[in-house]
């Protein structure tokens, strides 16, 4: 922390992580014997449920309960604050995010909900639109680093994988839970979050919504308004001792100011609305040591996005066809085989893009082995499109256990494809005055990642994890600046505009360093304490003398905190993020994006029932910092509000 505190202004910003040091002290007191989850069953990274230290990957798991604890509105708002995940805001309550791991673009980063990928086709600023209900979710797992070998293209800088209670169910088992939570506050805001899962014997059931509104705070001549739901279902029916059928259904749909989220020219004054339709099935097939899953997932975006109020709408609608076979073979308590076949289909309407479609098909094969304490899992993917053709996409995970330490090490090829409004943004309009430009002339992203860490498990309560990590690119896609002569293709340009085009840079190399602590603890004065703190340092260094604009957009030093404490009728929960960065600014509207920057968020709540009704006073930004994510958008000052949750 004395080197992190070293790059903060000295006046205001030592004492705010002061705040957070005061938490971490309390979790490094003293110890219990308590059983913990520092170690939980994941399935990300192999696909074959194992516990995370033996993996050979850095993987964070929180609970899907963890939405209702911590003082946060939507998924990415819950993501923003987790170890080593760094969450670009262009607007409150889940208007819209860009989620970056390990300092990759946002469109290298994958997101999985029960095994079948969402991230939109038409472009990465979607992935943070996660059709689902808060209620619905059992775990969240992150898994950071080079995951191309079984998921493909995206799975660059990692994957955030998250597992429903449905579709996790298990034959036999009993569950009652519902949750309803209700918050007002200033600026009109109204936010309410219900549902539950149920499942007797044979059947699993869960759903759920959330909504957040409000009509914002002031910006540039306009208001930062959002009304934004989501609405989740699903059905899981045991047929008999070895087979089983799973239903999804979800409706998400964002409305909100969007001014400045994609440029900073004064003439923007921009709103968007951007509805999805997500609809999946599973059956599954399990006896002995042998299971297959045939998993479908069909997805619909409708997005339309306003520049000012004299300009033509941009009407996109984008659709995501998959299907996904996996087949677990247990040779014996030792040795795993999975396999796999898939298949996606990516189409486009547009006025802007135009209309487009693309197949592609891809088998992977991975080996899970385990001999005594040391366990490695090689994988292999062919993966082809009518685009780029054919690639093989190798990687490895090693990780060997001995007393409290792990040591994991792992390396492998990454493929990102450019995405339609990469290759096709504002293509098809017959004027554009200044804006980005699509480039259909750009090759798919390649790299080689590689990575060695540490995990210290110090007791059942405190994990501690350290890990050093290169991604070594070629072909990176990035908007660059161009003027006019320079622009490839000039049929509907302006010889006086200022344009952004979509361009291939020769070669990148991120290197960074990154530290999570996990610590969960029931003291025996009746005290709960559930905390996390994650720091990482970023270089990136390009081979082009050009400047990229996402590649300085990312933080180069990252800290996230969150916790959670319990006294008797008494609750507190924190979040908090420091970042620092590359300074930007637009003087022509008067923004700008600070070098450092740092939010708090504070939760206190009473319950009134035996840990089931609760009502609670909630403060946003608590030391009213104005500091952007991204050049142009806006940071919601001070936000004061409260509320009240009942669960059982």
């Amino acid at each position: 922390m004395a080197a992190l505190l070293l790059l903060l202004d000295q006046n205001h910003c030592i004492m705010k992580l002061s705040l957070i040091a005061f938490f971490i002290f309390i979790s490094l007191k003293s110890f219990s014997q308590e059983e913990t989850t520092l170690d939980p069953v994941t399935i990300t990274a192999t696909l074959n449920p194992s516990p995370a230290s033996k993996t050979g990957r850095n993987i964070i798991t929180v609970t899907g309960d963890m939405f209702n604890k911590l003082p946060v509105h939507s998924l990415d708002d819950l993501l923003r604050y987790l170890p080593g995940i760094e969450v670009q805001q262009r607007g409150p309550a889940g208007s819209q995010s860009d989620i970056v791991l390990r300092g990759g673009t946002f469109q290298q980063v994958l997101v999985i909900i029960d095994g079948l990928r969402i991230n939109d086709p038409n472009s990465g600023h979607f992935s943070s639109y996660i059709p689902i209900a808060p209620a619905e979710i059992e775990r969240i797992e992150i898994l950071k680093g080079a995951s191309s070998a079984i998921y493909g293209s995206e799975a660059v800088g990692g994957v955030i994988n998250i597992i429903t209670k449905s579709f996790a169910a298990r034959k036999g088992q009993q569950n009652k839970q519902f949750n309803i939570s209700a918050t007002g506050g200033e600026y009109d805001f109204f936010s309410a979050n219900a549902g539950g899962s149920w499942q007797k014997n044979n059947t699993a059931v869960s759903g759920g919504f959330l909504t957040n509104n409000s009509d914002g705070q002031s910006q540039r001549g306009t208001r930062g308004y959002f009304n934004n739901h989501t609405a989740s279902l699903s059905l899981k029916q045991f047929i008999n001792d070895n087979w089983s059928i799973s239903f999804r259904s979800a409706f998400d749909q964002r409305d909100f100011s969007a001014q400045n989220f994609y440029t900073t020219f004064t003439s923007d004054t921009a709103k968007e609305k951007v509805t999805s339709y997500w609809n999946q099935a599973r059956i599954s097939f399990q006896k002995g040591k042998h299971s297959v899953k045939l998993d479908a997932g069909y997805k619909t975006v409708k997005d339309n996005y306003l520049y000012n109020s004299i300009s033509v709408a941009n009407n996109n609608r984008s659709n995501l066809l998959q299907l996904l076979l996996t087949e677990n073979f247990k040779l014996n308590n030792q040795t795993s085989i999975i396999s796999g076949l898939q298949f996606q289909n990516k189409k486009i309407a547009s006025n802007d893009r135009g209309d487009h479609n693309r197949d592609y098909i891809a088998a992977f094969l991975i080996l899970d082995q385990k001999i005594e304490h040391f366990t490695f899992s090689p994988s292999i993917r062919v993966d082809h499109n009518n685009i780029r053709g054919t690639e093989f996409i190798p990687q490895i995970n090693l990780s060997y256990r001995f007393d409290k330490w792990l040591i994991r090490a792992s390396g492998g090829k990454t493929i990102r494809d450019a995405d339609f409004t990469e290759q096709y943004n504002n293509y098809n309009k017959s004027f554009v005055a200044s804006g980005r430009i699509g480039n259909p002339g750009l090759v798919a992203e390649r790299s080689f990642s590689y990575e060695a860490g540490a995990d210290l498990f110090i007791n059942k309560e405190l994990k501690i994890a350290i890990t050093g990590f290169q991604r070594r690119q070629k072909q990176l896609i990035d908007w660059i600046e161009t003027s006019y002569a320079n622009m490839p293709r000039k049929d509907n340009l302006s010889p006086t505009g200022n344009y952004l085009i979509a361009k291939n840079i020769s070669s990148v190399t991120t290197s960074g360093f990154e530290t999570d602590i996990q610590f969960r603890k029931k003291f025996k004065n009746d005290l709960h304490l559930i905390s996390s703190l994650g720091f990482v340092w970023l270089q990136s260094r390009s081979a082009s003398s050009t400047p990229s604009f996402y590649l300085s957009s990312h933080a180069k030093y990252l800290s996230n905190f969150y916790a959670e404490i319990l006294k008797k009728k008494f609750s507190l929960s924190i979040t908090a993020i420091y970042k620092n960065r590359t300074e930007q600014a637009a003087t022509n509207i008067n923004a700008h994006v600070d070098a450092n920057c740092f939010m708090m968020n504070l939760n206190a709540g009473y319950y009134l029932s035996s840990q089931r009704l609760k009502i609670f006073l909630q403060v946003d930004n608590v030391f009213d910092n104005t500091c952007a994510d991204l050049l142009g958008t806006q940071t919601p000052g001070r936000w004061l509000m409260g509320g009240i949750n009942l669960s059982f």
